[in-house]
């Protein structure tokens, strides 16, 4: 990270500035034997293109409240990070009633419809894939997200001391995420750029989506994020830390 860094949106435009090639998130789901890699450009493509369509189509804006209903997957970082550009509070695992934005993933569609904004559905289908066909009452995500614009310019600057992010109950600023982050690094055994943390931990607690995100952001690292990690082996799993030259472990 850069010292005027003070926001995860600020990270983000760090790490494209400084390696845009690199990896910054491969995912695995341990139950559909899915892996995607992405390198810091592709992920901060698919960031502002969510973020175009969640400040144009969505009509959110700083302070809005987006309703995460989503387990710890490859888009749902996407979503944290666009959010954080826009300067919406992510409000992870948050209640839809309370919502402007609703965005779920297949299993809690019925709860989502609680919210009386905008509602986005993610299929959370390999390659991004979108719905067979669109759940009644939101719009699909993999339908919507292609054709925004790959480059993003929020209305309104993103204030670092305003709220970004609610999880387990805790409201966290922008700024507080990135102070966080870099806190966390250390115990998470992440030493700077290069270092390459497995994660296996939910993104319902501050303690999986740093390991899963942050932390490895806000010191130049990547992260292997895994979902249904309990269906891999000791072996397997053993030789993905080497395949993925892990240097951190979080289960």
């Amino acid at each position: 990270m850069n010292a005027t860094d003070r926001t995860p949106a600020d990270l983000l435009r760090s790490a494209l500035a400084a390696d845009p090639g690199r990896p910054l998130v491969t995912f695995y789901d341990d139950a559909t034997g899915e892996r995607v890699e992405l390198s810091v450009a592709t992920f901060a493509n698919w960031v502002a293109k969510t973020a175009n369509l969640l400040q144009g189509d969505l009509s959110a804006g700083p302070g809005d409240r987006v309703a995460l209903l989503l387990p710890a997957h490859w888009q749902t970082a996407v979503w944290l990070l666009a959010c954080a550009s826009v300067g919406a509070v992510a409000d992870v695992a948050g209640d839809p009633a309370a919502a402007d934005v609703v965005v779920s993933g297949p299993d809690s569609l019925e709860a989502a419809r609680a919210c009386r904004g905008e509602r986005v559905a993610l299929a959370l289908r390999p390659l991004g894939g979108r719905f067979p066909q669109v759940p009644d009452g939101f719009v699909d995500y993999a339908v919507e997200v292609p054709s925004q614009g790959d480059r993003f310019v929020p209305f309104a600057p993103v204030d670092p001391e305003e709220p970004a992010l609610i999880v387990a109950g805790a409201e966290f600023s922008g700024g507080e995420v990135v102070e966080r982050a870099l806190t966390d690094a250390p115990s998470l055994d992440l030493t700077g750029p290069g270092s390459r943390l497995l994660s296996g931990v939910s993104y319902d607690t501050w303690e999986g989506l740093s390991a899963g995100l942050y932390a490895p952001l806000a010191v130049g690292g990547s992260v292997v994020l895994c979902r249904n990690l309990d269906r891999l082996g000791e072996e397997a799993l053993a030789k993905r830390v080497e395949s993925e030259r892990v240097t951190a472990l979080r289960q």
